[in-house]
């Protein structure tokens, strides 16, 4: 079971308190569980990756185990300790500015 956590604003949007918990089939990547965020919570299609390119956002990061994953391939597994649940995925909105 993946861990993912969303920003209050996106939680607010798919309608989920808390940490967002999936199953994920295959090798637990940054896409793969983007698809099944975006597959289990549709009213987020876009707002986390575009929908064409399917890049990230800009303004919107991705950390695991103390580990800035915004800039890794989306393909590049994830950390064992987030494969496993035992680390959640974090979903940032960043903010630009002072």
């Amino acid at each position: 079971m993946i861990r993912v956590v969303l920003p209050e604003h996106l939680r607010r949007l798919a309608h989920v308190d808390g940490e967002v918990r999936l199953q994920i089939e295959g090798p637990v990547t940054q896409r793969s569980v983007l698809d099944a965020v975006e597959t289990t919570f549709p009213m987020l299609l876009g707002t986390i990756r575009d929908h064409d390119t399917k890049r990230r956002r800009p303004f919107v990061r991705f950390f695991a185990c103390q580990q800035d994953l915004s800039h890794d391939p989306p393909d590049a597994p994830l950390p064992a300790a987030v494969a496993t649940g035992v680390e959640p995925l974090l979903v940032v909105g960043a903010m630009a500015g002072g």
